[in-house]
């Protein structure tokens, strides 16, 4: 197996010369300068991803669905049984669900992937198991993994990049299934952005006022428990806030276990690892790795909604060019997905109000990552045209 380390020391920015390229190539298209909006950023950004221009499309899409149970569900914090993540792999493997039909409209392909399902799976078609544990330990009495279980998840989803880009995929998508995974994605966002419970945590599949009461109180506890809140109720966190290049300011360390700084003065942050195995899951960790891998193999990767992007912060720190080779699909309506896009520079293509996970947001998103690539490739250039461009 590819160790984490490994994929860290692997990963590198955006091609610099390929960014030029694709930049100025927009520039000679038939169509007003910047006219295209976002969709010309990504199209650049998926040059530098493949370090050519003009990129090639990326696709076809592969689809990983990581999925994990959570010991945080026993403080009530969401009114759906732990047994329905089991139920829903068995959805997903039968092609009943939002991801798969989405998945077909687009022709990606879909992985299921069991890092922490609180019960043995039969083997089946579509379904990997590389499970850690039966679920996290309840993470508001203390951490929710080990760091080994942390580092095993992480490396879980990088071999699951390497497999689906091995098998011919061209762009990855992420996609998570865990009852309760809100609470801990929000305890992330949490914990690298500095944001207090309530301005992050939302009402997940649906719960009513008392319930989501419970579950910011519950994330608070967590944090404070884990060591994860300072005096005066600021939370140390590694990995800084982004850039004015869209990337995350932090740096990894030398043993691949992030770093950089943190939210205020930087004193005491504690390190990206920590903080995904304080709180995180071990979906969150899988995801974390499969944008690590997709990184170190220079292969867009689109990130779907809050679960996505409060792992991508973890893998931000970890790597922080890591994030160059990411797209952010949508925006969830989950406010701290929007506090952790803010906080990483990513800016949605997509936003319907979408809560459901599983991929779909992504899955929605990838037909415009391609038709950006495709403007490079098929868009006549002024000269080629015979148009006359505007004067200057």
């Amino acid at each position: 197996m590819i160790t984490l380390e490994q994929t860290i020391a692997a990963i590198r920015p955006c091609d610099p010369e390929a960014v030029a390229e694709a930049r100025a190539h927009q520039d000679r298209l038939t169509k007003p300068r910047g006219s295209l909006g976002v969709l010309e950023d990504v199209a650049v950004r998926l040059a530098g991803i493949a370090a050519v221009s003009p990129p090639p499309v990326p696709a076809p899409a592969a689809l990983a669905i990581f999925a994990a149970d959570h010991g945080v569900h026993a403080q009530g914090v969401s009114p759906w049984p732990q047994e329905v993540t089991q139920q829903m792999v068995g959805n997903f493997l039968a092609g009943g669900a939002v991801a798969n039909a989405f998945a077909n409209q687009v022709g990606a392909t879909v992985r299921v992937v069991d890092v922490g399902v609180a019960a043995d799976l039969p083997a089946a078609p579509g379904l990997a198991i590389r499970k850690v544990a039966y679920g996290t330990a309840d993470l508001s009495q203390g951490p929710a993994m080990t760091r080994e279980q942390a580092v095993a998840a992480l490396e879980a989803g990088i071999e699951t990049a390497r497999e689906l880009v091995a098998e011919g995929a061209r762009c990855l998508v992420t996609g998570d299934m865990g009852i309760a995974n809100t609470t801990a994605s929000a305890a992330l966002v949490c914990a690298f952005t500095g944001r207090d419970a309530a301005e992050v945590t939302g009402r997940g599949t649906g719960v009513d006022d008392e319930t989501l009461a419970r579950k910011i109180e519950v994330i608070r506890r967590a944090l404070h428990v884990n060591g994860l809140i300072r005096e005066g109720g600021s939370t140390g966190a590694g990995g800084g806030s982004a850039g004015e290049d869209g990337r995350n300011g932090g740096s990894a360390g030398a043993d691949g276990t992030g770093g950089g700084g943190a939210p205020g003065d930087g004193a005491g942050a504690v390190p990206g690892l920590e903080i995904l195995a304080a709180v995180g899951g071990l979906e969150h960790a899988a995801i974390a790795g499969f944008i690590l891998g997709g990184a170190s193999l220079r292969v867009p990767v689109i990130l779907d909604g809050v679960i996505a992007g409060s792992a991508a912060l973890a893998a931000a720190a970890l790597a922080p060019d890591a994030l160059d080779h990411c797209v952010a699909g949508h925006r969830s309506a989950e406010p701290g997905h929007t506090v952790a896009l803010a906080h990483l520079g990513l800016r949605p293509l997509v936003e319907l109000e979408l809560r459901l996970g599983e991929g779909t947001g992504g899955l929605l998103a990838h037909p415009l990552v391609c038709a950006a690539a495709r403007v490079l490739h098929e868009v006549a250039t002024f000269d080629s045209a015979g148009v006359t461009e505007k004067e200057s």
